[in-house]
């Protein structure tokens, strides 16, 4: 497996893990590396440069045309405000200001992918996702955010989104949609 970042050493390395420093908006260098997946994991976020709508559509189109030039299934990692609350109202309008660019951004992204020529899942968590326990039992929705016992967002470790993430790889459900996981 290959495990690509812009600071590669921010990522343990193993046996198993091979790290390499690259840029996701420059399909050149990501390409090569594209074909010889099997799938592709996107985790990126557009929170770097201050401006999050344009980050988001920059590494949405590179990502789209890496689709398109090397065929590799993509999943990418979403945001909850991509999805929408059990009465219909998008979760976006639920959003905390100091998110909210971000949150935009990534519902935008989703958007694009949904017009591309791509095969590609994407993955959101369902409410608040935070560190915890991996436990393996959780639930999985498709648009519609899942809510706890009282209505409100659910919440998921991040141990079981990457659980739900690598079932996903293993055995894909979801195909050019987005789905979401909580508990």
């Amino acid at each position: 497996m290959t495990a690509a970042a812009r600071d590669p050493s921010k990522i343990s390395e193993s046996e198993s893990v091979r790290t390499v420093a690259l840029n996701v908006n420059n399909v050149d260098e990501v390409l090569p590396h594209a074909r010889a997946a099997d799938v592709i994991i996107s985790a990126v976020s557009p929170r770097n440069s201050g401006d999050a709508l344009s980050d988001a559509a920059a590494f949405t189109n590179a990502l789209i045309e890496i689709g398109n030039k090397a065929g590799t299934r993509l999943l990418m990692v979403g945001g909850g405000s991509s999805l929408n609350m059990p009465d219909g109202t998008s979760c976006l309008e639920l959003t905390p200001e100091e998110i909210l660019p971000e949150a935009t951004g990534m519902r935008r992204a989703y958007a694009s992918l949904v017009t591309a020529d791509i095969d590609f899942t994407v993955l959101a968590p369902g409410g608040m996702i935070d560190p915890g326990e991996r436990t393996a039992e959780f639930r999985t929705s498709g648009r519609t955010m899942l809510t706890n016992a009282e209505g409100e967002k659910s919440r998921i470790s991040s141990e079981d989104f990457a659980i739900a993430m690598i079932d996903e790889i293993e055995k894909p459900m979801h195909f050019r949609t987005i789905f979401n996981v909580g508990y």
